[in-house]
């Protein structure tokens, strides 16, 4: 495939059945995507001939493959599908975990389509195996396993709601604590637990690294300094690196004991470090309020 008239912006959304693959795609219709469900593998390449000529009204194209077909297909299909010039093209992988997953599908009474014949916890963990191949290609993965329908509609939305540099990489940070486990969907994780800790402060310990007074703090403290500038030249390193290599989204965890001080001013410094390189990171803070 050669170059289109005009850019077409494509979202695969793939993943484990049971994890939201219908539900993302629902959220994406709802933001203006035209959405095409459970498209074979073969057809792709070819959707996306027909999206990109002249006279097509789809400029916003979103492709959900279900588990039913070969893995490798799929992956085949997605790396066709980034050949092409004037196309962008975003994996949207979902998974959630075989405990979950069990749970919603004795729910629903429904059987797993990757094998009915096969005991649900096997057929779960067989499709976990054969999607792997298709997770290597995502530049979003997403787990639900602890997600609301709400809060997908809402990382769906700051994903895909407005329009998107098409230069740029999509950056997330999210901050979080380590003793209420890691996010299973970043990337890269920084371990902050070696800074001074506020909670250990009487004064400090209702507050939050949003807080003034736990700035301070964390500023005063020798190693910080040092350790922000290594960071910033870790992640401007990384960064074109990443981009060279056609990934549209990288997701950043910076981690503390528990997600209220440390990690959420760090995440806020590094916030500041992106955007003075012409990115625009979304900052979240999985569990700022959780600790207090």
């Amino acid at each position: 495939m050669v170059g289109y008239p005009f850019v077409v912006e494509f979202a695969v959304v793939t993943g484990h059945s049971g994890a939201g693959r219908s539900q993302a795609a629902n959220f994406l219709e709802d933001l203006g995507w035209f959405v095409i469900d459970n498209l074979p593998a073969a057809l792709l390449p070819k959707v996306s001939e027909l999206a990109g000529v002249a006279d097509s009204r789809y400029d916003r194209v979103a492709l959900v493959s279900g588990s039913g077909e070969d893995a490798s297909e799929i992956a085949a299909a997605i790396r066709t599908l980034r050949q092409a010039d004037d196309s962008r093209v975003r994996v949207v992988f979902l998974q959630a975990s075989t405990p979950v997953l069990v749970r919603r599908y004795e729910s629903t009474k429904r059987p797993h389509p990757w094998d009915a014949s096969l005991p649900l916890v096997e057929a779960i963990e067989a499709e976990h195996d054969a999607l792997q191949a298709i997770k290597a290609e995502a530049d979003m993965v997403i787990d639900t396993s602890n997600t609301s329908v709400h809060q997908l509609r809402d990382r769906i939305e700051a994903e895909f709601e407005t329009a998107t540099d098409m230069t740029a990489m999509s950056v997330r940070v999210v901050s979080f604590g380590y003793k209420h486990g890691l996010p299973l969907d970043v990337d890269l994780v920084m371990d902050c637990r070696f800074l001074p800790n506020p909670h250990w402060i009487e004064d400090l310990r209702p507050l939050t690294g949003r807080d003034p007074e736990v700035a301070a703090y964390l500023e005063a403290q020798t190693i910080t300094a040092d350790f922000l500038d290594r960071l910033y030249s870790l992640i401007d390193l990384l960064m074109p690196a990443y981009e060279r290599e056609g990934k549209s989204y990288l997701s950043i965890g910076i981690g503390c004991t528990g997600g209220q001080h440390r990690s959420v001013w760090v995440a806020g410094q590094l916030r500041g470090h992106l955007e003075e390189q012409g990115y625009h990171p979304r900052v979240s803070h999985r569990d700022v309020d959780r600790s207090r």
